[in-house]
């Protein structure tokens, strides 16, 4: 959150977790520096653990309204498009983690916000499979077989988490591969010189792994695969 914040004040435009603000808003450059202004903020009220709750709660209340007032309006407006539908899910799975840092109550609504999320990012490896192909590091053969799989991963975990069929699962493993994704793809980037575009590429990636844990983190106390109800439990609901 930190990072997000500095990449605003840095490069004076929205970083991808902030983006979809129209050009022609009022006084966009003030929502520009309240970005900033509220992703350092929490960010280092997350870091404190006097302060973690509030800081989540805040960055809660403001990435639903920024899901909203800016997300949900453009992907409506644009529904063919699928970027603004991926940009749901980036604030989705933001907002997931956030509510589960801030309380344990509905995880189940904050769960379905982070499985919501995860099904555009997996149709977009197909929409944009030309870019997806091209980010497989090139060490790495197969590269075509890699987009379709690492999209389908995606919309798997996106309908267990929301099915709760083996959500735990389906949490740590999509986890694990956003962490991958920043290991492999943008990490060897910025070793070569990155632009401002990739910085904030990197930075985002990392902002969702983080997200992607502290989800994947809360099944910590359930079963891999959600159990059936056994037969005598079945006999006394009926």
């Amino acid at each position: 959150m930190i990072g997000l914040g500095i990449l605003c004040l840095v490069q004076r435009d929205f970083p991808p977790i902030w983006s979809g603000v129209y050009k022609g808003l009022p006084a966009r450059a003030v929502v520009l520096y309240l970005c900033a202004l509220v992703s350092i903020a929490t960010g280092v009220g997350l870091l404190v653990q006097r302060t973690t709750v509030l800081a989540a709660r805040v960055l809660l209340i403001y990435l639903l309204a920024w899901l909203v007032v800016f997300r949900i309006p453009q992907a409506f407006a644009h529904p063919t498009v699928e970027a603004t539908w991926w940009e749901c899910g980036d604030t989705a799975v933001m907002a997931s983690a956030a509510w589960i840092l801030y309380s344990d109550k509905h995880m189940r609504i904050a769960r379905a916000f982070y499985g919501l999320g995860l099904l555009p990012f997996g149709i977009a490896h197909f929409v944009y499979l030309k870019n997806t192909v091209d980010d497989v590091p090139a060490w790495l053969p197969w590269h075509l077989a890699w987009a379709y799989f690492t999209g389908a991963a995606f919309i798997a975990a996106g309908l267990a988490i929301l099915s709760g069929r083996y959500a735990r699962l389906a949490a740590a493993l999509s986890a694990l591969m956003m962490a991958l994704f920043t290991l492999l793809v943008w990490v060897p980037v910025l070793v070569t010189g990155p632009s401002a575009f990739q910085w904030a590429e990197f930075v985002n990636s990392w902002s969702l792994t983080a997200a992607a844990w502290v989800v994947a983190d809360s099944y910590r106390s359930m079963a891999w695969r959600k159990p059936e109800l056994a037969p005598q439990a079945v006999t006394d609901s009926l």
